[in-house]
């Protein structure tokens, strides 16, 4: 729909002419070829989940010419171009953030956002970014919806495809994502699964970008669990041609076939039990908490015991270089994979971290409804 404004169009463009409701009173529209002296004759073009279809009058739509769909579900399925310029766009996004054009992206598009685990940074960066792109957002959770009373995801992705423009889940399920992704019709968003986090590694390399420069000669070290979020850094590495580097107790590393996936790329990917030895003139260092939402309290005490070795404290710190940055997805559990001292500390930057969240899922939702 058009948006008011100084210089009004059609989004996307509607050839070089004005839409139906902002063209001048004489002109006739591209869209439907009608006369504009009466409004009540005048037809907006059709609008589907992929955005308005310029149709002519009988004719009915050509579906072989709709636009792939674009998922952002995992790193692995998208190539190093589109992973760029979604980061330089992102950045773009921040530099110019409030931008009245930028208000206007995905004007009358709606995302629905799906939480079977809790968020903080996941909803409002999701929600926020897309009101600041001029869409709107529905909030959804597990017991809202009739997944709770036993409707399969792919129905779910049937139905909510015919409501809105894009669907981001988060969810346990690795499974559940594939489903949602191969039933829906509209782009599918990876808020989180047991085995990845693709949006917080695109936010983590920004960090890193506005830090550093570039990527180009990086060595980043992970510290602890190889949980979803090493996981996503490993195939970031990957894309990117990085040095990645993992320090884990035996029994917590990432998936065997990640690491085999890496090293099939030729990806510079090493695992190790000494985290002294990982971080050694590390230029970035990485964990994350050890324990899930979901761990029980038997289980806690003995992964404490597990991880004791594996905390980012200063002295392990002082082993990266002396611009080496620290990076946590948070929330952070302070006193066990890291202390305050870090954190809180001059290498921190993980308030910028979270607020890059933002930007960069504004890029991500761009690309994917582009």
């Amino acid at each position: 729909m058009p948006v008011p404004g100084p210089t009004p169009t059609c989004w996307p463009p509607c050839a070089p002419r004005a839409c139906w409701r902002c063209r001048p009173p004489t002109t006739s529209c591209a869209c439907c070829r009608r006369s504009s002296l009466d409004p009540k004759r005048s037809t907006p073009p059709f609008r589907s989940s992929r955005g308005p279809l310029r149709v002519w009058p009988g004719r009915p739509p050509d579906m072989t010419r709709m636009p792939p769909i674009r998922h952002f579900t995992d790193l692995a399925a998208l190539d190093r171009a589109t992973l760029r310029a979604i980061l330089d766009h992102g950045a773009a996004l921040k530099a110019r953030r409030g931008d009245p054009g930028d208000r206007r992206l995905l004007v009358g598009r709606t995302l629905a956002l799906i939480f079977e685990r809790n968020s903080t940074r996941t909803r409002v960066s999701f929600e926020v970014g897309m009101r600041e792109l001029g869409g709107d957002v529905l909030v959804l959770t597990g017991d809202a919806l009739q997944l709770s009373r036993g409707e399969t995801m792919a129905d779910t992705a049937r139905v909510l495809s015919r409501y809105v423009d894009a669907i981001m889940l988060r969810t346990d399920s690795p499974e559940k994502l594939d489903d949602l992704a191969r039933h829906a019709s509209v782009p599918v968003i990876n808020g989180l699964t047991s085995l990845s986090h693709p949006c917080q590694i695109m936010a983590d390399l920004m960090t890193v970008e506005e830090r550093r420069g570039s990527l180009d000669g990086l060595v980043a070290t992970w510290v602890g669990d190889g949980n979803n979020v090493a996981v996503s850094w490993i195939k970031a590495a990957t894309h990117f041609g990085f040095e990645m580097r993992l320090a884990c107790p035996e029994g917590f590393d990432p998936p065997a076939q990640v690491l085999a996936w890496a090293q099939a790329q030729g990806a510079a990917v090493t695992l190790t039990r000494d985290p002294e030895a990982a971080v050694a003139q590390a230029d970035c260092v990485i964990t994350d908490t050890w324990m899930s939402m979901s761990t029980s309290e038997d289980e806690r005490e003995r992964r404490a015991r597990v991880f004791a070795a594996y905390q980012v404290n200063q002295a392990l710190m002082d082993r990266a270089k002396d611009s080496a940055l620290f990076l946590h997805c948070l929330p952070a559990h302070r006193g066990e994979e890291v202390t305050s001292e870090v954190i809180d500390g001059p290498q921190s930057v993980v308030w910028d971290e979270a607020e890059n969240r933002l930007h960069a899922q504004k890029a991500i939702l761009a690309w994917c409804l582009s």
